[in-house]
């Protein structure tokens, strides 16, 4: 089974700051070697698919979760105050059509990000707290059957692809 990985965490540099997560992720490394050699890793950085810049203004998700902003009760917003919704749901079908294409049944998504987390996300006030939730990509990849991990997760995904 393939897996889709958020391209930061590979040390693509598509992070909304123009940086790369690939120091936050460096206890992944070795336990993704392996997949990364047998070409297994699907690398995708939402927001870029969805038309969004590097950099770009950092964003959160106002009145909910990404389950909230597919079904139009919540919007992702910039801190310039920009609805970037749009972009962000865009990028999400975008990494759905990789994943299914590509033939990944999982994903190892960016903890907290508004596209990616899976489990918290930021609460929409740009103050730095977060709350339970999950980001755009990851609903939508959800329901569409694709279990979605974050990186402190790494022995759950490969525990669950190993039971595949």
């Amino acid at each position: 089974m393939n897996i889709l990985i958020s391209a930061c965490l590979l040390g693509e540099p598509v992070r909304y700051d123009g940086q790369d997560n690939h120091k936050k992720a460096e206890h992944l490394h070795n336990v993704l070697h392996p997949l990364k050699g047998q070409g297994r890793l699907i690398a995708v950085c939402p927001e870029v698919a969805g038309g969004l810049g590097i950099p770009r203004a950092a964003a959160e998700i106002m009145g909910g979760d990404g389950h909230d902003v597919l079904a139009g009760r919540a919007r992702v917003i910039d801190n310039t105050g920009q609805d970037v919704s749009a972009e962000f749901i865009a990028g999400a079908h975008q990494a759905l059509d990789i994943a299914r294409r590509s033939g990944a049944g999982a994903a190892l998504l960016a903890a907290r990000s508004p596209s990616c987390g899976s489990r918290q996300i930021y609460d929409g006030s740009f103050g730095g707290r977060l709350i339970p939730g999950v980001g755009v990509t990851v609903a939508l990849l959800e329901q569409h059957g694709i279990r979605c991990f974050g990186p402190d997760e790494i022995g759950e995904l490969l525990e669950w692809i190993g039971e595949e």
